[in-house]
């Protein structure tokens, strides 16, 4: 009994908080807009998506698990061609999450400076509390942002996609050989001002 009661503290001290996941999914998904010059829909469901994920984070194996491949296959859906090509080749928004030292690491900080937003804040900021792209309906089938606007499911195949597992179990980009990730360090400004 106590021994599980310790590990459920264990990992819910490694879950990001509402609030900070919250934070850090809208300076992502700005970065992402302005990067890669999203639409104001666009932009609102980014951040969902991307709140979605962070929320769903309890644990550093849980970083390059389901979520992250939901995460990056709702985003497929919701970029167009060129927008999610770009988004492959971006390592601080392909793969945001670190784990560091026992804590989050975000590569996104080491590229711009914390304070600088390139857009206002989406409106679903104040009132989205997370995990509406994937909750199952009522025959255990996952929703998600292209189910719920019309968009074909594409042939889910881990080998036909970016992000599938490679032969050493890591999930890497077609041509991509990985990298580390990036600490967050308050007051690091990167190439973005």
């Amino acid at each position: 009994m106590i021994l599980a009661m310790t590990m459920v503290m264990t990992v819910s001290a490694n879950a990001m908080s509402y609030n900070a996941a919250k934070s850090d999914a809208l300076f992502l998904s700005d970065k992402m807009a302005y990067e890669l010059n999203l639409t104001a829909a666009q932009y609102e469901t980014v951040y969902e998506i991307n709140l979605d994920y962070l929320m769903s984070l309890n644990g550093h194996a849980d970083i390059f698990g389901i979520w992250w491949d939901r995460r990056n296959d709702d985003l497929r859906h919701v970029l167009n061609a060129w927008q999610y090509d770009k988004f492959l080749t971006l390592e601080h928004f392909y793969r945001p999450v670190a784990w560091k030292a026992g804590s989050w690491s975000f590569a996104v900080y080491a590229h711009y400076d914390r304070g600088r937003f390139y857009h206002p804040h989406p409106k679903g900021y104040g009132s989205y509390k997370g995990r509406h792209h994937h909750h199952p309906d009522a025959h255990g089938n996952s929703r998600t942002w292209r189910n719920t606007h019309n968009h074909p499911a594409p042939h889910d195949s881990h080998h036909d996609k970016p992000g599938h597992h490679g032969s050493d179990g890591h999930h890497d980009k077609p041509g991509h050989h990985g990298s580390e990730g990036h600490h967050s360090t308050p007051g690091h400004h990167g190439s973005h001002k």
